[in-house]
This record gives C-alpha cells, sequence and structure tokens, in this order.
C-alpha cells in the first residue's frame, strides 16, 4: 500500500552540495561485515548546516537559544505549502495574497525544487525571502518557515539579515527541503532535528502528509478557476 507520508528531505551522502566555506560531507565505512568485521558501522562527517536541516536562533543571534531549546510542536502539526511564482525572490506581495496567519508553519515551494539539488555544483542564484517578506513574516508571527534550498537569505546579499529578522522573531527555520512532490496546500508536518547539546543547527527528517480540502474550499478554489 502506497504511503501518504512524502518525503521532503535530502538524502545525506559524501560529496553532495553544501554551502560555500562549510564543511562537506564525507560518510565513510569503518567497519564491515563483509570485510570480517563484527558489524557494520560509519562515520560521519558534515557541517550542522548541510542538507535537509534546522537552524537555531544561536546560528545567527548571540545568546539567542540554541536547538535544546526547539520546541517539539513547532515542527510538528499543520502546515501549508505555498507555490511562490517569482523566480528570484519571495516578496510581501506574493505573500500578501495567501492571508498569512499568526503560528503557520509555512513551506515555500518555488522554482529551487526539482532544479537545484540536482547538481553537487551550488546553485548560486537560488530563490530566496526578500528583507520586506521576512519582516511580514516576522509582523504575521508564524511559527516556522521552510525553504527549498540551503539558505532562507540570499547568497549574494541580505543572507545574515533575513535570519536575524526570522531568528529574532521566534520563528523557526528549516532549509534544504524537496517539496517537488507535494502539492500546494494544507499539509500535515512532521520534522525533528537531531537533539544536539548547544547546537546552533542540525539535520532534519521532514515529511509531510496531504491534509484533504474541505468540500466547500475545494468548490471555492473550482469556481476560481
Amino acid at each position: 500500500m502506497k504511503s501518504p507520508w512524502i518525503d521532503l528531505s535530502i538524502p545525506l551522502r559524501t560529496g553532495m552540495v553544501h554551502w560555500p566555506g562549510d564543511p562537506g560531507v564525507t560518510i565513510e565505512r569503518v567497519k564491515e561485515i563483509s570485510r570480517g568485521d563484527d558489524c557494520t558501522l560509519s562515520s560521519i562527517s558534515m557541517g550542522a548546516h548541510t542538507g535537509t536541516h534546522m537552524d537555531a536562533p544561536s546560528h545567527f543571534v548571540e545568546g539567542a537559544p540554541d536547538l535544546d531549546g526547539f520546541p517539539l510542536t513547532a515542527g510538528v502539526g499543520p502546515a501549508r505549502v505555498i507555490a511562490i511564482r517569482n523566480p528570484a525572490l519571495i516578496t510581501p506581495e506574493e505573500l500578501g495574497r495567501h492571508g498569512l496567519r499568526r503560528g503557520e508553519r509555512l513551506l515555500f515551494r518555488t522554482r529551487n525544487s526539482g532544479r537545484c539539488f540536482g547538481t553537487d555544483e551550488f546553485v548560486k542564484d537560488f530563490v530566496s525571502i526578500s528583507p520586506a517578506a521576512a519582516q511580514l513574516l516576522a509582523g504575521r508571527r508564524v511559527r516556522l518557515v521552510g525553504i527549498d534550498y540551503l539558505s532562507v537569505g540570499g547568497f549574494f546579499a541580505n543572507g545574515r539579515e533575513i535570519h536575524e529578522i526570522l531568528l529574532r522573531a521566534g520563528i523557526w527555520i528549516l532549509e534544504g527541503l524537496d517539496l517537488s512532490r507535494v502539492r500546494p496546500g494544507p499539509v500535515d508536518l512532521v520534522c525533528l532535528p537531531v537533539r544536539i547539546a548547544g547546537g546552533d543547527g542540525a539535520p532534519v527528517r521532514a515529511i509531510a502528509r496531504e491534509r484533504r480540502r474541505s468540500r466547500a474550499a475545494r468548490t471555492k478554489r473550482s469556481a476560481r478557476a
């Protein structure tokens, strides 16, 4: 039977794409049953902000909470996948059409999905959140923001600014999602970071299940079409 759950996580593997300047990923088998060892055992070396991962506030805000302060309810519950049409930035004008609500978990599906993680080369022109959109999200007091590449902030500018705006507002940041197989709309989300003492970030296994829309919502959507 096909599972309704969709894996939004990027598989970790040696040599995969990572943020320029961060440690790369090396996964090595140090023991192997086929070589006569008593078990199979791997060694993993990587930066904490590689692949699908969570940012703790301490990642960009000195003295802010680390991952030990991550509330489980922030990563588990109803969420909304929003399709972003702008090919360069997530803007307040586009977000304004979606009626953002306080406490929401929002996952932004941009042209990054199905494009950026198809190569081990870092894609510099990925879609990111604009400063004005970050301020809008902070003002709406959403609970969690997820995006489909390695950073909510752009590579060329505003990276630190975007993180600080969101993190200072108490918004948890989920990065490195693969949203290519999930449709825009309501979903059930489960994303829990590895619990690292004092962690500024950690890998996450993120999964989602599309939620069935109410008949009224489906009728309204059909009327718009």
